[in-house]
């Protein structure tokens, strides 16, 4: 049979083509020579499987000069079962890449260890059963049994057998962690995430952990979600050891003063969301803090589940400078609609705050729970503005007519505090619950201008809170600003 030469060209353009992709891909994840066994990566079409390794009890350790993951790929980590934690480190002086999926087996959890900076793309994907740690710090400590560097490669069997116990960043500069995956879960009307069984985007199993802690955290078009569990993001702007607590797969960090900070950002519709029957936590971190083009901070009770006594997590934010939260932004803990159970706190400590173009703090209850508190500490806190549609920049904390359960009480301690152009601070009850009080702190002044308002209120059944205000300065108020108790 004679196949033309233009056909056998085609064809042979096309092997040739198929093998030259397949050769960038192979070359995505390098391991080095570091480890008494070496991690071993076996390109399989669009898996590259890493096998190899070295063990320290239920901890599983690999080294990499290079660690990517292109667009469609899967980087999966063939682990035993009776692994605990997998750590990966990446020695070769270049950031990473991640723009498919992240897998191992089991409920192992996933430690990316890259001084040099990581990079998640639209097409980020983690598919882990364990939780899920992104750091840039120079190397993890393992109690007093030593530490698995990525600066200065070491070997860290047979010793580094327990739990981490913290980062060690010993760089002028801490590089960044990007992220901007779009490959996420639906929310509904409620902000829920909708599930379908699998795990999309920068997201894990209920009751796991996600912590990314470098440099700068910017965060574009991403939703993380850890359903119950915890998320924290962390900036680390120069030397210093982040503590790390792990309580089975619960992690959290522990930042002492002397650590500089770098900034955290979340824009362009950027969610965190730990909203489930229960439990749920998240903490922020860094020097600046900006919240931007309507994105939010959510915990608390998930629409329709919890039960009598399920009790949420709390929102901590802490800052070494600013948080400013604009463009119809919010950091929201409450319980949604045919939830049973009581929303956790949410705790803000910052040198300013500023709320602008109808940006919220929020603390509502819709359910069968009670709101938390909010603790608002800052030099300086301002509430300025409405968006596009007329709702107001304010922290408010409201009883909706259908919730069964008492709102949240707000205490801001401050030494300026300004409710400008429509700004609020509200406790309200619309239904059956009693409203929060409401506590102000000013050692300078408080100014009401534009239509600022200080409110607690009731329309329903329940009865309305107190506002106190102590001012070492004065309390200002102009027409149409109010201040109200009713």
């Amino acid at each position: 049979m004679h196949i033309p030469w233009t056909k056998r060209l085609s064809v042979f353009q096309g092997v040739l083509l198929s093998l030259l992709a397949s050769f960038p891909a192979a070359a995505q994840i390098k391991p080095d020579t570091t480890l008494p066994h070496n991690s071993l990566v076996s390109p399989n079409r669009n898996v590259l499987q890493i096998d190899g390794g070295t063990r320290a009890g239920s901890n599983l350790f690999h080294s990499f000069t290079q660690f990517n993951v292109p667009t469609g790929g899967t980087a999966f980590f063939n682990n035993a079962l009776d692994v605990s934690n997998i750590f990966s480190r990446v020695t070769g002086g270049t950031a990473s890449s991640i723009d498919g999926i992240l897998k191992a087996n089991g409920t192992a959890s996933l430690f990316l260890l890259n001084p040099n900076g990581i990079i998640f793309g639209k097409n980020a994907q983690l598919n882990i059963g364990g939780s899920f740690v992104a750091t840039t710090a120079n190397a993890i400590e393992f109690g007093n049994l030593g530490l698995f560097s990525a600066t200065t490669p070491n070997n860290p069997a047979p010793v580094l057998t327990v739990n981490p116990s913290a980062f060690l960043f010993n760089q002028i500069a801490a590089q960044s962690i990007v992220a901007q995956s779009d490959n996420i879960n639906k929310s509904d009307r409620n902000g829920n995430p909708i599930y379908d069984g699998l795990v999309h985007g920068l997201a894990v199993n209920p009751a796991q952990s996600i912590i990314l802690l470098g440099g700068n955290i910017n965060l574009s078009s991403v939703q993380i979600l850890a359903p119950g569990g915890r998320v924290e993001l962390g900036g680390v702007s120069g030397t210093g050891t982040v503590k790390l607590n792990v309580d089975r797969n619960n992690y959290s960090l522990n930042f002492s003063p002397e650590v500089q900070r770098a900034d955290v950002k979340l824009d362009n519709n950027s969610e965190v969301n730990v909203r489930a029957g229960g439990g749920g936590n998240i903490a922020i971190n860094a020097q600046n803090l900006n919240i931007l083009g309507n994105s939010v901070v959510r915990a608390g009770i998930a629409a329709n589940s919890g039960s009598v006594g399920s009790q949420g997590g709390n929102i901590d934010v802490n800052t070494t400078s600013a948080i400013t939260i604009d463009n119809s932004s919010s950091i929201s803990n409450k319980p949604l609609t045919g939830a049973t159970g009581n929303a956790g706190n949410i705790s803000i400590t910052s040198k300013a705050l500023s709320l602008t173009n109808g940006s919220v703090i929020n603390a509502d209850t819709v359910g069968n729970g009670n709101a938390g508190n909010v603790t608002i500490s800052a030099t300086e806190v301002s509430i300025d503005g409405v968006d596009s549609n007329g709702n107001p920049s304010a922290v408010v904390s409201q009883v909706a007519p259908e919730a069964k359960g008492n709102g949240s009480s707000i205490s801001i301690t401050s030494n300026s505090l300004s409710l400008t152009n429509g700004g609020e601070i509200d406790a309200s009850t619309f239904g059956k619950g009693n409203a929060g009080n409401v506590t102000i702190t000013a050692t300078d002044s408080i100014s009401l201008t534009n239509g600022g308002i200080i409110s607690a209120s009731t329309s329903g059944k329940g009865n309305a809170g107190n506002v106190t205000i102590t001012a070492g300065g004065k309390v200002g108020s102009s027409v149409p600003g109010m201040l109200k108790c009713y």
